[in-house]
């Protein structure tokens, strides 16, 4: 038994000495490479669940905030939102309607002309009976970070409501709360009916997790910038 054991580690090691060495090390350094992207992932979501720990509510139980922040994405070639974004502005309507929020600020995509992710969100708000002047546009939140950040920076929000899908929301609170906003959140289930989006929107998370904590960590500026607007502190004194 010794002596085959033997003959079989001989044998292992002459076929690993007839791999090139810049192979081994190649293999070698790609080993390395995933255990620390799995140990950077799993660092990452328990750093994002414990940072939103306490902060996640329901329309019911959330407290109130000056405003709600509702998160950009997908809108239709016809300018319609996608039915997640449509969730999370029945979400921030709710709380307006409830007295939860005095505003809303509407952060999304606007990087070219042809596509505006705020002002689909400001309209389909409007059309439901929220004042025009409650709702303001940030057309630079083009993720979660910059979102977060230029909330911050721009509008001056240090206290707000986070609107966005539940399996999103433990993220949107962290970085939030990480760059100085007191952020609670209100995530929707509802879009959980469009199955197929929803799981792939979920899978993603994780490495959205470790750009998150890559973001926080290097406290990079937003990708747009610009000077202070006012115009969340004016919807806010309005009537």
């Amino acid at each position: 038994m010794r002596r085959r054991l033997a003959m079989m580690i001989g044998t292992w090691r002459t076929a690993v000495r007839a791999v090139p060495r810049w192979l081994r090390l190649a293999v070698g350094l790609g080993v390395v490479g995933a255990v620390l992207l799995t140990a950077g992932t799993v660092a990452s979501v328990n750093w994002i669940r414990q940072g939103a720990d306490g902060h996640l509510f329901t329309t019911a139980t959330v407290p109130a905030a000056p405003v709600a922040l509702v998160l950009g994405t997908k809108v239709q070639p016809d300018g319609e939102p996608s039915p997640f974004l449509a969730a999370r502005l029945e979400i921030a309507r709710q709380l307006y309607a409830s007295g939860k929020v005095g505003a809303i600020l509407v952060s999304g995509d606007n990087i070219r002309p042809e596509y505006d992710e705020p002002t689909a969100m400001r309209r389909w708000l409007v059309e439901r009976g929220v004042p025009a002047h409650k709702v303001v546009r940030d057309y630079a939140g083009l993720d979660t970070y910059d979102s977060c950040a230029r909330a911050k920076r721009i509008f001056g929000v240090d206290r707000a409501t986070l609107v966005t899908q539940s399996f999103h929301l433990p993220r949107a609170v962290t970085v939030c709360r990480q760059l100085g906003v007191d952020a609670n959140g209100v995530g929707d289930e509802t879009a959980r009916a469009y199955e197929r989006t929803w799981r792939i929107s979920s899978s993603r998370e994780h490495g959205a997790a470790v750009k998150a904590a890559l973001d926080v960590l290097s406290g990079r500026d937003p990708a747009h910038l610009g000077r202070r607007e006012t115009g969340v502190d004016d919807a806010l004194l309005a009537g």
